[in-house]
């Protein structure tokens, strides 16, 4: 499950996504506007500017931005970044496995190689999906709702 650490840097991730190129925004207005406490949306803002997905100015005319283009900041990376690995339990972990203390064959684990498929199927998706198409999917259905 996404934490909200995770879902609060997707939202600040969409919001500068929507901004003009070369804009930036303060952390205090991108919580304002995203209902999220200032505090822990520095925390956030902080780790994915160290994974490099944002940049930061201080300053007049200071800000975050993104550091790329929407099109090249893959959802499964900011994810990663910000809540770890996406496998649901340790032992199916690409990179942070972590053998269970209650198992002693870990290859012939049924459970195991269950959330292993689960990982797999849930980084497929969020690998392939782009900040670009999430900010695309909003506004999508922003339309849907003002239309409907």
């Amino acid at each position: 499950m996404l934490t909200k650490k995770g879902k609060y840097g997707l939202k600040a991730l969409v919001h500068l996504a929507q901004l003009e190129p070369g804009k930036t925004a303060f952390v205090s207005e991108i919580a304002e506007q995203n209902n999220i406490s200032k505090k822990f949306l520095d925390a956030i803002l902080l780790e994915l500017r160290k994974g490099g997905i944002l940049r930061s100015k201080k300053g007049p005319g200071g800000g975050y931005a993104l550091s790329k283009p929407a099109s090249e900041i893959s959802i499964g990376q900011a994810v990663r970044i910000l809540d770890g690995p996406l496998a649901p339990i340790r032992c199916a972990s690409k990179t942070a496995f972590e053998a269970c203390d209650d198992c002693d064959h870990p290859d012939d684990c049924q459970v195991r190689h269950s959330m292993m498929e689960v990982r797999d199927a849930v980084s497929e998706v969020l690998d392939k999906m782009t900040l670009e198409e999430m900010v695309a999917k909003r506004s999508t259905s922003s339309v849907k709702m003002a239309n409907g």
